[in-house]
């Protein structure tokens, strides 16, 4: 099937410490139903020096759940809801349900 959100999809946070925000998503889980997002639910990661790298204090991304989540239509510059659709030639598109463009 499909996936509704892709990856470099700009996306529109719903829930959370960071609703509002917008970011590019970087990685998606679609076993878990997760998605990273740039900027978006950072999280700080202590790490020990090693004899391969550096310790530290590090900013890590962490994933968030697709529910919270919405796709930001390319026309309207709006958060939507993805439908899909089936072209004449037989392939499967998404679909904003704000603007009906293909995404």
């Amino acid at each position: 099937m499909a996936s509704k959100i892709k990856k470099d999809d700009l996306v529109h946070i719903l829930t959370g410490k960071d609703k509002g925000k917008e970011g590019k998503v970087l990685h998606v889980f679609p076993a878990k139903n997760k998605v990273i997002v740039e900027g978006i639910n950072i999280l700080k990661k202590h790490k020990k020096k090693t004899d391969k790298g550096e310790g530290g204090i590090f900013d890590v991304p962490s994933p968030i759940d697709l529910s919270n989540v919405a796709l930001v239509c390319p026309v309207k510059k709006v958060p939507t809801k993805v439908g899909f659709t089936i072209l004449k030639d037989g392939t499967k598109k998404r679909v904003s349900k704000v603007s009906g463009e293909t995404i």
